[in-house]
């Protein structure tokens, strides 16, 4: 009730402050646009206009404060084009003329009266019925008593009478109360449409862009740290044992004739080592695309890595549900490199494992009692991961203060 009643105030106090302000600026701004448009052939007009956007721009910038009330969003403020570095007086005069947004926000400032208007009007009409409606047994006692007086329910013909003109009155404030946070708040809503449509539409659309370019690039710049890694994890590990195999076998071949026995140990070594590069080669197999995750989904691959730690691990996967191939690589991922730097780094006894869906959001938490210290930085095990996320639009929020515990959760949006 708190809450619905904040709403309706919040509402309410931008449908009515918005009208005169709306006003106002429809009158500077019109007058402002006629004069300049009408002398602007002998120049006058051009600093008229100028002048009138950058009025504009001020009522627009308030209008998208009361818009963030009303959304429920963070306002969003669009990117005014600047003047060119070493424009002259003039030209940096003339700059608003050349800026697309401001140009929306000075059609705003004129067509958004009549909206202002109707949403004015109702908001008055659902807060004065219902005051006074239910507060009619109050000043009814006085009014039904001037001669000559006749009800609205007399000449409805429901009949007279105090008791009469009590129920009907109250009825139709009760009635007006219920629907008062509908009507206040879609008239708001209406209001606020036009501007978002106007006023922030536009910067809207630049932030997504801008984000999923981030995006595009911190997908790029992790598959590039990733194929690096893995290239430098071929080339000090598996190649070198193949080249120390192909040593190893030449020299059993040398030896067969002349000392048998020696090759036979020979052999044997050698069998060791392609034993022990097979485990690399798996363990590095892993890191790419385990056939677990693509064949068996999160839960399995998540508990095979649970399994490998070298660190107690407590899995709790609330989800089995199969998602996009990008969503579980990038949780697998985040998880196996986590593993990881817990039994390098974190010297802890036990590491608890949480993965649940609330709503479209897939959620990762892995927390342990380690010395903490982890972070995001830059040459560190989990620098990579924010950008792995940021790939698919998720977020990672680390907390690991030094001597522990830490606590890492990942993101990723499934709906």
């Amino acid at each position: 009730m708190r809450s619905l009643m904040r709403r309706v105030l919040l509402d309410t106090r931008y449908t009515l402050v918005g009208l005169p302000t709306t006003l106002i600026g429809f009158v500077l701004m019109l007058a402002g646009f006629a004069a300049g448009l009408g002398t602007a052939v002998v120049w006058i007009g051009v600093p008229l206009l100028a002048g009138t956007l950058m009025l504009a721009r001020g009522f627009a910038d308030a209008e998208r404060g009361w818009l963030s009330d009303v959304l429920k969003r963070p306002p969003v403020r669009p990117r005014y084009k600047p003047a060119p570095a070493g424009a002259g007086r003039f030209r940096r005069l003339v700059n608003p003329l050349t800026s697309g947004q401001s140009w929306l926000d000075l059609l705003h400032g004129i067509i958004n009266l009549p909206f202002a208007i109707i949403s004015f009007v109702l908001t008055v009409v659902f807060w004065a019925v219902p005051l006074a409606g239910l507060t009619w047994p109050i000043y009814g006692i006085i009014t039904s008593q001037i001669p000559g007086n006749m009800e609205l329910p007399e000449l409805l013909g429901m009949g007279d009478g105090y008791w009469i003109n009590s129920m009907f009155y109250v009825s139709i404030g009760l009635v007006f109360t219920l629907l008062m946070p509908f009507v206040i708040r879609g008239a708001a809503l209406v209001r606020a449409g036009l501007g978002r449509a106007l006023l922030t539409g536009v910067a809207e659309l630049q932030e997504r862009i801008d984000d999923l370019a981030q995006g595009r690039a911190a997908a790029v710049s992790a598959e590039a740290n990733a194929l690096r890694k893995l290239e430098r994890d071929i080339h000090d590990g598996p190649q070198q044992r193949l080249v120390s195999l192909a040593m190893e076998l030449s020299r059993a071949q040398r030896q067969m004739a002349k000392d048998p026995e020696a090759a036979q140990a020979t052999i044997k070594s050698a069998i060791t080592a392609t034993r022990e590069t097979l485990d690399e080669l798996r363990a590095l197999s892993r890191g790419i695309a385990p056939p677990i995750l693509s064949d068996r989904g999160l839960a399995p691959a998540l508990a095979a890595l649970a399994g490998r730690c070298t660190v107690p691990v407590d899995l709790d996967v609330q989800t089995v549900e199969r998602y996009q191939a990008a969503v579980e690589n990038a949780i697998y991922f985040v998880c196996a490199e986590t593993l990881t730097n817990v039994a390098k780094h974190s010297r802890a006894t036990v590491c608890t494992i949480q993965l649940v869906r609330i709503g479209d959001v897939l959620m990762l938490s892995i927390g342990d009692d380690g010395v903490g210290g982890a972070h995001v930085a830059k040459g560190h095990g989990l620098a990579g991961l924010a950008d792995r996320l940021r790939a698919v639009d998720g977020e990672l929020a680390v907390h690991s203060p030094d001597g522990g515990p830490t606590l890492i959760v990942a993101e990723v949006p499934c709906g």
